[in-house]
């Protein structure tokens, strides 16, 4: 019975995905010369997968002609799963406070702009001869 399972756990070892990176970044006859335990140690030795798991997970390398070097690029994307310090939760909430109020002010001023266009197309007139010349340039790209 413990044959099977040390079986299933030796051949395991090949469908694990960063050995799977290992095993298709070598050369064939490298990678099929691994044994099992070899195989057992690189991981262990690479240790666990802990900046996996993100969302988006993106990585390349790319070469501009003419250019000798290679670069890369790295884009992750997902959850912030780290323990915030104080500094970083006072500049957060700054943050989120600053992009709140700064979204309904923006969205206060474009409210007011389209209430001052709809009462100057309707011919409203609140203030005799006084006008912010807003509705005479927004007529001009009409005409």
């Amino acid at each position: 019975m413990t044959i099977p399972a040390q079986k299933t756990t030796s051949d395991t070892i090949r469908q694990d995905p960063l050995i799977e990176k290992v095993l298709k970044r070598s050369p064939s006859y490298v990678a099929s010369s691994f044994t099992n335990e070899q195989l057992h140690a690189i991981k262990m030795s690479l240790g666990p997968n802990t900046w996996g798991g993100h969302f988006v997970d993106k990585r390349g390398t790319f070469k501009f002609p003419f250019i000798k070097w290679r670069f890369y690029y790295v884009f992750l994307l997902g959850k912030n799963k780290r323990a915030y310090t104080r500094r970083e939760k006072n500049l957060s909430m700054l943050m989120m406070f600053a992009s709140v109020s700064g979204f309904i002010i923006i969205s206060m001023l474009f409210g007011l702009l389209l209430l001052y266009l709809l009462k100057s197309a309707l011919g409203i007139d609140l203030f005799p001869d006084t006008s912010l010349g807003i509705w005479d340039s927004v007529k001009s790209y009409f005409d």
